[in-house]
């Protein structure tokens, strides 16, 4: 159970997958449907204009289906991934992988989408890179967009000081082209690990196998040497050139545009895929895009919050912050002292967030008018409010200093001050209202 196809007949038994057997196109309509269904089913395309391939969209765009990638319930997802990262293991070899079964070398048999009206080209936007870590010898797999150039060529997207630009910047001081990898439609877990962002030297790939029970397989790749996942639908290999840049410029997951870039191109040496193989496409900015980012930072929030300070309940990383901004963390408060000391430490934990909201415990940290509610009742702006001016925030928002990536945050406590009398923050409550049925009245 430890490839795609495997979760979409998991996903297509609860429902949770629909198949479009109509012809569409890879130029903004399949892009325009698949925004037209966030935040609801899954989608496959089985009947693509431009190519014979199938094409999965919002695969993981809820959270119901993001548990299910990694055998959890909703309630249990921080509690699963925390887990997973913490007995990450290194998955086993074997010789041959499904996606040998065809071979090529051009790109342009893919069903490559094209999302946005000025964006700078067709992106392939699930592409996992692999690439081996040149101090400690362990791969490293996170995501990277590829815009095509040509049948053999991609500009690749890598964000400065990350670890794919680091081995990038290595191979470049030794005067080498950096061999990599790519992978494109793999059990969600798998993507779901390549976007944590772990330490450097560790392998996301094995907090994927410990999500997948231990039963991930991998293959050895003939030119780069690195594995990849065995039950991978579409597998590339190749190099990234040292000394050549293309530029580019996408929609980030703030549903903006990203400045010009001129970024790296990557050199194709081989392009295997299944029989019938399927393409993923996450349509930047939308629920499965922010999903994919967002949800492994809120599990790394909620251990460490939790560890830091056992009051805290829970975090989320909140819909209108783009799953990446905004953060709203739910306390059962023993001191006053204590929302901002928790304020400080979860920007320290993740440093892209702009805002952190401190709740107690009767409000809902997922819904925006719940915790809007706790603000106007709880909340007074000389006392509750913190601003840490000039400090590192997100390259992705346009209202900072993008040139040095200084910003301002915010601090808001929304708890209920333990000197004030406390029946004036009670939610009052009427007995017994679950067991009133409606339609026993109205009939």
């Amino acid at each position: 159970m430890t490839d795609l196809r495997n979760y979409l007949s998991l996903i297509k038994k609860s429902g949770e997958l629909k198949i479009i057997k109509k012809k569409v196109s890879t130029k903004y309509e399949i892009a325009g449907i698949t925004a037209k269904v966030d935040g609801s089913t899954a989608i496959l395309f089985e009947n693509i204009a431009e190519s014979d391939f199938n094409l999965v969209a919002n695969l993981v765009g809820t959270r119901k289906r993001f548990a299910q990638a990694i055998g959890s319930t909703e309630e249990k997802i921080h509690e699963n991934m925390i887990s997973a990262i913490k007995k990450a293991k290194k998955p086993k070899v074997i010789s041959s992988g499904k996606f040998m079964e065809n071979k090529s070398k051009n790109i342009s048999i893919m069903p490559i989408v094209t999302h946005f009206e000025k964006e700078s080209g067709p992106f392939i936007t699930s592409s996992i890179v692999y690439v081996k870590n040149p101090e400690t010898g362990e791969q490293n797999s996170s995501f990277h967009r590829l815009m095509p150039i040509d049948k053999t060529h991609f500009s690749i997207r890598m964000v400065e000081g990350r670890h794919l630009h680091r081995c990038f910047i290595d191979a470049k001081e030794h005067n080498e082209d950096l061999k990599v990898a790519v992978t494109i439609g793999v059990h969600p877990a798998i993507s779901i690990a390549g976007a944590y962002q772990a330490e450097w030297g560790k392998d996301e790939i094995d907090i994927a196998n410990s999500l997948l029970g231990g039963k991930l397989t991998l293959t050895k790749l003939p030119y780069t040497g690195l594995h990849v996942p065995s039950g991978t639908e579409i597998v590339m290999e190749g190099k990234i050139l040292q000394d050549k840049t293309h530029q580019e410029w996408m929609v980030e997951m703030l549903q903006t545009y990203d400045h010009h870039r001129s970024q790296p191109i990557f050199e194709l040496e081989s392009l295997y895929y299944r029989n019938n193989p399927i393409f993923h496409d996450v349509l930047s900015g939308f629920s499965e895009h922010r999903l994919l980012m967002g949800m492994p930072i809120e599990s790394k929030l909620n251990g460490e919050l939790k560890k830091s300070f056992p009051q805290t309940k829970q975090v989320s990383m909140t819909n209108g912050g783009c799953n990446w901004l905004h953060a709203v963390v739910q306390i059962k408060k023993k001191k006053d002292s204590d929302p901002k000391k928790i304020i400080k430490k979860t920007f320290e934990s993740h440093r892209s967030l702009k805002q952190v909201t401190v709740v107690d415990e009767d409000i809902n940290p997922n819904n925006a008018e719940s915790v809007e509610y706790a603000m106007a009742t709880r909340f007074q702006a000389d006392t509750d409010l913190l601003i840490i001016k000039n400090v590192r925030g997100s390259s992705l928002d346009p209202s900072s200093d993008q040139k040095n990536l200084k910003t301002a945050k915010m601090g808001i406590d929304a708890t209920k001050s333990l000197s004030k009398r406390q029946e004036g923050f009670e939610l009052a409550k009427i007995p017994k209202i679950n067991k009133i049925k409606l339609n026993n009245y109205f009939k």
